[in-house]
């Protein structure tokens, strides 16, 4: 599949908060996992308090509702469970 077919990730954060190193981080995390079926992760600059992962159009965390933030093993599974729900995470999925 072309990368411009693949699905985007977009990390919303707090500047604010100073939430940029972690959305930095997740996107790492999120790219070293899906490097093959994710697009692109895109970072942008958000409205005070929000941290939100968004993947195909689909918000998989959102700091307000899920409350907190996600560690990286629980945001792969949600991220995969919407853009390749066959996909083995080996040690996230135990």
């Amino acid at each position: 599949m072309a990368v411009s077919q693949r699905p985007r990730v977009l990390i919303l954060y707090c500047t604010k908060c100073k939430w940029l190193l972690r959305a930095a981080w997740m996107a790492q995390e999120l790219l070293s996992t899906f490097e093959h079926e994710i697009g692109e992760v895109a970072l942008s600059p958000s409205d005070p308090g929000v941290y939100q992962i968004v993947a195909a159009g689909e918000v998989v965390w959102d700091r307000k509702v899920d409350g907190g933030f996600p560690d990286a093993k629980e945001l792969k599974r949600r991220v995969r469970d919407v853009i390749d729900p066959q996909k083995d995470l080996g040690h996230s999925d135990r």
